[in-house]
Protein backbone atom coordinates (compact mmCIF):
# COMPACT_ATOMS: atom_id res chain seq x y z
CA UNK A 1 0.00 0.00 0.00
CA UNK A 2 1.26 3.73 -0.87
CA UNK A 3 0.60 4.55 2.59
CA UNK A 4 2.73 2.43 4.24
CA UNK A 5 5.37 3.21 2.27
CA UNK A 6 5.09 7.59 2.66
CA UNK A 7 4.61 6.60 6.39
CA UNK A 8 8.30 4.32 5.85
CA UNK A 9 9.55 7.72 4.10
CA UNK A 10 8.51 10.03 6.54
CA UNK A 11 10.18 8.04 9.17
CA UNK A 12 13.41 7.47 7.44
CA UNK A 13 13.51 11.06 7.18
CA UNK A 14 12.93 11.40 10.76
CA UNK A 15 15.97 9.26 11.70
CA UNK A 16 18.17 11.45 9.61
CA UNK A 17 17.77 13.62 11.59
CA UNK A 18 18.23 12.26 14.74
CA UNK A 19 20.93 10.56 13.13
CA UNK A 20 22.99 13.44 12.16
CA UNK A 21 22.52 16.26 14.57
CA UNK A 22 21.08 15.78 18.11
CA UNK A 23 20.68 19.46 18.44
CA UNK A 24 18.40 20.38 15.81
CA UNK A 25 16.50 17.18 16.32
CA UNK A 26 16.00 18.23 19.93
CA UNK A 27 14.89 21.77 18.64
CA UNK A 28 12.41 19.84 15.88
CA UNK A 29 10.91 18.00 19.02
CA UNK A 30 10.01 20.97 19.78
CA UNK A 31 7.63 22.32 17.23
CA UNK A 32 4.17 21.24 16.97
CA UNK A 33 3.10 17.94 16.16
CA UNK A 34 1.18 19.17 12.57
CA UNK A 35 4.86 20.66 11.46
CA UNK A 36 6.98 18.64 13.21
CA UNK A 37 7.20 15.98 10.58
CA UNK A 38 7.40 17.99 7.56
CA UNK A 39 10.60 19.82 9.04
CA UNK A 40 12.31 16.36 9.32
CA UNK A 41 11.23 16.14 5.74
CA UNK A 42 12.96 19.43 4.77
CA UNK A 43 15.86 18.26 6.57
CA UNK A 44 16.01 14.43 5.24
CA UNK A 45 16.56 16.07 1.88
CA UNK A 46 18.96 19.13 2.86
CA UNK A 47 21.41 16.63 4.93
CA UNK A 48 21.85 14.13 2.31
CA UNK A 49 22.35 16.32 -0.48
CA UNK A 50 25.27 17.63 1.91
CA UNK A 51 26.52 14.48 2.73
CA UNK A 52 27.46 13.73 -0.85
CA UNK A 53 29.38 16.33 -1.42
CA UNK A 54 30.81 16.04 1.99
CA UNK A 55 31.82 12.94 3.11
CA UNK A 56 31.49 10.28 0.19
CA UNK A 57 35.02 10.78 -0.27
CA UNK A 58 35.75 6.66 -1.69
CA UNK A 59 32.98 7.04 -4.04
CA UNK A 60 32.69 9.36 -7.53
CA UNK A 61 30.81 12.61 -5.53
CA UNK A 62 30.13 14.22 -9.02
CA UNK A 63 28.05 10.91 -10.63
CA UNK A 64 26.27 10.64 -7.34
CA UNK A 65 25.30 13.71 -7.15
CA UNK A 66 24.47 14.12 -10.71
CA UNK A 67 21.48 10.75 -9.67
CA UNK A 68 20.61 12.43 -6.66
CA UNK A 69 19.58 15.63 -8.69
CA UNK A 70 18.11 13.43 -11.45
CA UNK A 71 15.97 11.71 -8.90
CA UNK A 72 15.12 14.90 -6.93
CA UNK A 73 13.85 16.43 -10.39
CA UNK A 74 11.67 12.86 -10.63
CA UNK A 75 10.25 12.99 -7.43
CA UNK A 76 9.15 16.71 -7.81
CA UNK A 77 7.35 16.00 -10.84
CA UNK A 78 6.38 12.73 -10.51
CA UNK A 79 5.02 12.95 -6.67
CA UNK A 80 6.71 9.80 -5.55
CA UNK A 81 9.71 8.35 -5.26
CA UNK A 82 11.71 4.93 -4.32
CA UNK A 83 14.36 7.18 -2.62
CA UNK A 84 12.31 7.55 0.43
CA UNK A 85 14.37 10.42 1.23
CA UNK A 86 13.20 12.56 -1.62
CA UNK A 87 9.90 10.86 -1.42
CA UNK A 88 9.41 12.59 1.95
CA UNK A 89 10.23 15.79 0.70
CA UNK A 90 8.26 16.05 -2.27
CA UNK A 91 5.28 15.41 -0.14
CA UNK A 92 5.90 18.42 1.92
CA UNK A 93 7.59 20.72 -1.03
CA UNK A 94 4.17 19.99 -3.10
CA UNK A 95 2.02 20.46 0.60
CA UNK A 96 2.96 23.55 0.84
CA UNK A 97 3.89 24.98 -2.27
CA UNK A 98 7.50 25.32 -1.87
CA UNK A 99 8.81 27.31 -4.87
CA UNK A 100 11.31 25.71 -7.14
CA UNK A 101 13.62 28.38 -6.85
CA UNK A 102 14.56 27.74 -3.57
CA UNK A 103 15.11 23.81 -4.23
CA UNK A 104 17.51 24.86 -7.34
CA UNK A 105 19.20 27.62 -5.31
CA UNK A 106 19.83 24.83 -2.78
CA UNK A 107 21.29 22.24 -5.41
CA UNK A 108 23.35 25.14 -7.20
CA UNK A 109 25.21 25.78 -3.75
CA UNK A 110 25.42 21.87 -2.91
CA UNK A 111 27.14 21.60 -6.89
CA UNK A 112 29.50 24.07 -5.97
CA UNK A 113 31.36 22.18 -3.36
CA UNK A 114 31.95 19.63 -5.78
CA UNK A 115 34.74 22.18 -6.99
CA UNK A 116 34.71 25.08 -5.89
CA UNK A 117 37.18 25.83 -2.89
CA UNK A 118 37.72 29.49 -2.33
CA UNK A 119 35.01 32.26 -2.06
CA UNK A 120 37.31 35.49 -2.85
CA UNK A 121 34.70 38.01 -3.17
CA UNK A 122 31.60 38.91 -0.92
CA UNK A 123 29.00 38.81 -3.14
CA UNK A 124 29.75 35.03 -3.94
CA UNK A 125 29.88 33.95 -0.45
CA UNK A 126 26.43 35.43 -0.15
CA UNK A 127 25.26 33.58 -3.17
CA UNK A 128 26.58 30.19 -1.74
CA UNK A 129 25.16 30.89 1.59
CA UNK A 130 21.57 32.30 0.13
CA UNK A 131 21.39 28.82 -1.42
CA UNK A 132 22.73 26.59 1.30
CA UNK A 133 21.34 28.46 4.31
CA UNK A 134 18.75 30.95 3.11
CA UNK A 135 16.39 29.28 1.11
CA UNK A 136 16.61 26.05 3.51
CA UNK A 137 15.21 28.85 6.14
CA UNK A 138 12.42 29.88 3.68
CA UNK A 139 11.19 26.52 2.86
CA UNK A 140 10.80 25.83 6.75
CA UNK A 141 8.91 29.12 7.20
CA UNK A 142 6.49 27.66 4.57
CA UNK A 143 5.68 25.32 6.74
CA UNK A 144 5.61 27.37 9.37
CA UNK A 145 3.29 30.21 8.16
CA UNK A 146 0.84 26.73 7.00
CA UNK A 147 0.35 28.97 3.57
CA UNK A 148 -0.41 32.11 5.30
CA UNK A 149 1.61 34.31 2.41
CA UNK A 150 1.01 37.45 4.50
CA UNK A 151 2.94 36.09 7.62
CA UNK A 152 5.59 34.56 5.34
CA UNK A 153 6.29 38.27 3.38
CA UNK A 154 6.51 39.57 6.86
CA UNK A 155 8.88 37.15 7.95
CA UNK A 156 11.05 35.83 4.58
CA UNK A 157 13.99 38.31 5.38
CA UNK A 158 14.19 37.21 8.91
CA UNK A 159 14.27 33.86 8.35
CA UNK A 160 16.81 34.48 5.84
CA UNK A 161 19.07 36.25 8.43
CA UNK A 162 18.48 33.24 10.55
CA UNK A 163 19.18 30.84 7.85
CA UNK A 164 22.43 32.89 7.33
CA UNK A 165 23.46 33.14 11.10
CA UNK A 166 23.52 29.46 11.50
CA UNK A 167 25.08 29.07 8.64
CA UNK A 168 28.04 31.30 9.29
CA UNK A 169 28.17 30.06 12.62
CA UNK A 170 28.86 26.14 11.21
CA UNK A 171 31.74 28.07 8.95
CA UNK A 172 33.55 29.27 11.77
CA UNK A 173 32.67 26.21 13.91
CA UNK A 174 34.09 23.82 10.82
CA UNK A 175 36.50 26.08 10.38
CA UNK A 176 39.57 22.88 10.77
CA UNK A 177 37.82 20.34 8.84
CA UNK A 178 36.57 22.32 5.89
CA UNK A 179 39.91 23.98 5.33
CA UNK A 180 42.18 21.27 6.08
CA UNK A 181 40.09 18.10 5.12
CA UNK A 182 38.70 19.93 2.10
CA UNK A 183 40.39 22.56 1.21
CA UNK A 184 37.83 24.51 1.23
CA UNK A 185 37.67 28.46 2.68
CA UNK A 186 34.41 30.64 2.59
CA UNK A 187 34.93 33.71 4.57
CA UNK A 188 36.55 36.11 1.77
CA UNK A 189 39.14 38.26 1.96
CA UNK A 190 40.41 36.39 5.59
CA UNK A 191 43.64 34.53 5.39
CA UNK A 192 42.97 31.41 7.48
CA UNK A 193 46.69 30.29 7.33
CA UNK A 194 47.13 33.28 9.90
CA UNK A 195 43.75 34.42 11.01
CA UNK A 196 44.01 36.82 13.82
CA UNK A 197 41.25 38.15 16.41
CA UNK A 198 40.63 41.52 14.58
CA UNK A 199 39.32 38.74 11.43
CA UNK A 200 37.45 36.41 13.57
CA UNK A 201 35.85 39.49 15.38
CA UNK A 202 34.80 41.19 12.34
CA UNK A 203 33.03 37.46 11.32
CA UNK A 204 31.41 36.91 14.85
CA UNK A 205 30.13 40.48 14.32
CA UNK A 206 28.07 39.52 11.16
CA UNK A 207 26.62 36.75 12.75
CA UNK A 208 25.31 39.13 15.65
CA UNK A 209 23.70 40.89 13.35
CA UNK A 210 21.99 38.80 11.34
CA UNK A 211 20.95 36.96 14.87
CA UNK A 212 19.32 40.04 15.95
CA UNK A 213 17.22 40.27 12.49
CA UNK A 214 16.57 36.11 12.76
CA UNK A 215 15.37 36.61 16.60
CA UNK A 216 12.88 39.64 15.43
CA UNK A 217 10.97 37.03 13.30
CA UNK A 218 10.86 33.75 16.21
CA UNK A 219 9.32 36.02 18.38
CA UNK A 220 6.16 36.86 15.68
CA UNK A 221 6.23 33.27 14.20
CA UNK A 222 3.25 31.12 15.01
CA UNK A 223 2.91 29.78 18.13
CA UNK A 224 3.55 25.88 16.70
CA UNK A 225 6.90 26.73 15.78
CA UNK A 226 8.31 29.82 18.13
CA UNK A 227 9.35 27.54 20.76
CA UNK A 228 11.27 25.24 18.56
CA UNK A 229 12.88 27.95 16.43
CA UNK A 230 13.89 29.85 19.59
CA UNK A 231 15.78 26.37 20.62
CA UNK A 232 17.73 25.89 17.56
CA UNK A 233 18.23 29.64 18.28
CA UNK A 234 19.40 29.45 21.55
CA UNK A 235 22.19 26.59 20.71
CA UNK A 236 23.77 28.48 17.71
CA UNK A 237 23.57 31.43 19.92
CA UNK A 238 25.49 29.73 22.70
CA UNK A 239 28.01 28.22 20.19
CA UNK A 240 28.75 31.66 19.07
CA UNK A 241 29.43 32.86 22.50
CA UNK A 242 31.63 29.42 22.64
CA UNK A 243 33.38 30.62 19.62
CA UNK A 244 33.65 34.38 20.66
CA UNK A 245 35.82 33.35 23.70
CA UNK A 246 38.09 30.60 21.77
CA UNK A 247 41.49 31.80 20.60
CA UNK A 248 41.66 32.62 16.83
CA UNK A 249 44.92 29.95 16.92
CA UNK A 250 42.39 27.71 18.76
CA UNK A 251 39.54 27.70 16.27
CA UNK A 252 41.33 26.99 12.99
CA UNK A 253 43.15 23.25 14.85
CA UNK A 254 40.07 22.01 16.66
CA UNK A 255 36.56 21.79 16.60
CA UNK A 256 34.47 23.59 19.05
CA UNK A 257 30.77 21.67 20.07
CA UNK A 258 28.49 22.45 22.74
CA UNK A 259 28.38 19.57 25.05
CA UNK A 260 24.92 17.24 25.30
CA UNK A 261 24.86 17.85 29.14
CA UNK A 262 24.67 21.96 28.25
CA UNK A 263 21.78 21.20 25.28
CA UNK A 264 19.83 19.76 27.77
CA UNK A 265 20.74 22.87 30.37
CA UNK A 266 19.83 24.86 27.48
CA UNK A 267 16.04 23.39 26.36
CA UNK A 268 15.51 24.18 30.33
CA UNK A 269 16.21 27.72 30.38
CA UNK A 270 14.38 28.07 27.08
CA UNK A 271 11.58 26.58 28.00
CA UNK A 272 11.56 29.17 31.28
CA UNK A 273 11.68 32.00 28.94
CA UNK A 274 9.19 30.96 26.45
CA UNK A 275 6.63 30.65 29.30
CA UNK A 276 7.71 34.00 31.11
CA UNK A 277 7.19 35.78 27.08
CA UNK A 278 10.62 36.66 27.68
CA UNK A 279 11.76 35.94 23.95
Amino acid sequence: MKSIFDTVSRQCSKLVTTSYSTSFSMATKMLSDSIRQDIYNIYGFVRFADEIVDTFHDYDKALLFEKFSKDLEDALEMKISLNPILNSFQETYHKYNIEKHMVDAFMKSMRQDLHKQNYLTVDEYKAYIYGSADVVGLMCLKVFVKGDNTKYEELKDSAMSLGSAFQKVNFLRDLKADFEDLSRTYFPNTDLNHLDEVSKQKIISDIESDFEKGLAGIKKLPLEARFGVFMAYRYYSKLLDKLKKTPALEIKSTRIRVPDYKKVELLTRSYVKYQLNLL
